[in-house]
């Protein structure tokens, strides 16, 4: 699979300072994979998570389970 052909985004609740994460859409249905990477190093390696491990850390972050950096 090739980064290419993935669009990738980043939360609209990111901040602009460029410490952020990128994730693929498109690949969930197909594959059942969530693709993510660094947004600073968009050819860097590309981290596959599975669709439910994607989700499980979603609602930890909406719950605030991860506290403030």
């Amino acid at each position: 699979m090739t980064t290419d052909s993935i669009h990738w985004f980043t939360s609209s609740y990111s901040e602009n300072g460029g410490a952020c994460v990128e994730v693929g859409a498109g690949l969930i249905a197909s594959h059942g994979v969530v693709p993510v990477r660094d947004s600073k190093n968009p050819g860097g390696p590309v981290l596959d998570v599975t669709a439910p491990a994607f989700a499980s850390f979603v609602a930890g972050v909406r719950a605030g389970r991860f506290g403030a950096l």
